[in-house]
């Protein structure tokens, strides 16, 4: 577990990482994707449109007071982006066989209520191997956008080192040929994480932050009957998930925090996949699970209650996501500054510290990205820059001076 207390990062106003895309940057990708894999001649194109987007929006967040600067996700599809087709060993199909999947994960389970199934998905073929980071130019292009003395705050995402493995039944994330279990699979993959890591220490990027709706999914009562049904074991699977991580970030340098982001979900218009407090996994999660910070999706009933941050120990943070990113309506200011003193009670309850001593590992963001998926959510630009400038308030109100 650690035990240093990390600070700025995180920071008292914190957003999720990814943000509105411009119209401009949309319509090329949208005639890229036409071409469905096949070069189209506007590759050069692209990179220029993405280039002065990521430059827009890193001054945006500059001049609305953030510090946690991202460059909106803006070079990738999906929020995860690009690990894992990067690795040796991993393949991207379409048009996967239904019969690998586990139906009643929640993403999976919503696309098929819906009448369709997932069309692309990224397989185990053989033995993975870190060849090269897919991240590190992504990285490097925003650090050289903020003044030296900046760079250290600035965040970057990654992949949860789960993600394409919850979704497939037992047995079918890798072949039987390449490895015999889970255990050998999961070696390889946290060895390619550290490999990853490493290059982006290297490189200056100091704050990293997982994106992990497959932890919070263990809150769902709906998929964890589902592993019921199959005489699974949920419970062992969420422990051999946390041990997982421990093993990606075993050797990560003192200076490099890290986070993660759970949410029920975040696709096209800000669809959510599941529901449920996490009371069932608070204690795993923040006594077992060796990050930093976690930053939790708390914008509605859907994520529960605040009783589950009794559990969480001293020496870890927590950013309260209590505005949505998901509507354009603005919440009430006042009504979230409730809610945050509330949050510190029950974190002050669970320790024995004081309140104020408990409001010091705390801060507000929005309860997830505004464009996991490229495409983004129900709101526009205006809606996305006002939901920034309340958390930004909020922050200012509760920790006056603080970034």
């Amino acid at each position: 577990m650690s035990v240093r207390l990390h600070q700025r990062p995180p920071f008292r106003a914190e957003h999720l990482g990814s943000l509105l895309r411009p119209a401009e940057l949309l319509k090329i990708r949208h005639k890229i994707d036409e071409f469905q894999g096949k070069p189209s001649g506007l590759e050069k194109d692209l990179a220029a449109v993405e280039d002065t987007a990521v430059k827009d929006i890193v001054k945006t967040q500059l001049d609305l007071g953030f510090h946690p600067v991202s460059d909106g996700e803006y070079r990738r599809h999906m929020f995860w982006g690009s690990f894992f087709p990067g690795l040796d060993g991993f393949e991207e199909i379409q048009n996967p066989d239904i019969d690998i999947f586990r139906l009643y994960v929640p993403d999976i389970d919503a696309f098929l209520e819906e009448g369709h199934k997932p069309g692309e998905s990224v397989i185990c073929t053989g033995k993975i191997k870190h060849v090269g980071s897919t991240y590190v130019n992504e990285w490097n292009f925003l650090k050289n956008q903020l003044p030296e003395e900046r760079q250290g705050e600035a965040k970057l995402t990654l992949a949860a080192p789960n993600w394409y493995h919850l979704r497939y039944k037992q047995g079918r994330a890798y072949p039987e040929s390449v490895y015999a279990n889970d255990e050998e699979y999961f070696k390889d993959i946290a060895a390619a994480y550290r490999a990853e890591l490493k290059i982006l220490y290297d490189n200056g990027l100091r704050n990293v932050q997982f994106d992990d709706p497959n932890l919070a999914y263990f809150c769902s009562e709906k998929m964890l009957s589902g592993f019921q049904r199959d005489n699974e074991d949920a419970d062992a699977l969420l422990d051999s998930y946390i041990k997982l991580y421990n093993n990606c970030l075993r050797d990560r340098p003192a200076d490099m925090h890290v986070g993660v982001h759970l949410c029920r979900g975040n696709f096209v218009g800000g669809r959510h996949f599941s529901e449920g407090g996490y009371d069932r996994i608070a204690t795993k999660l923040f006594r077992d699970l060796d990050v930093d910070t976690y930053y939790l999706e708390y914008d509605t009933p859907r994520a529960g209650g605040f009783e589950p941050l009794t559990h969480l120990p001293r020496g870890k943070n927590v950013i309260l996501g209590l505005v949505s990113s998901k509507v354009a309506g603005l919440e009430d200011r006042e009504v979230l500054r409730g809610k945050v003193l509330r949050a510190a009670e029950l974190v002050a309850e669970g320790t024995g510290e004081s309140r104020e001593e408990a409001l010091g590992r705390l801060g507000v963001s929005p309860q997830c990205g505004f464009a996991s998926h490229s495409d983004g959510n129900a709101v526009v630009k205006d809606d996305m820059v006002n939901k920034l400038k309340l958390v930004r308030a909020l922050a200012d109100e509760i920790w006056p001076g603080q970034p």
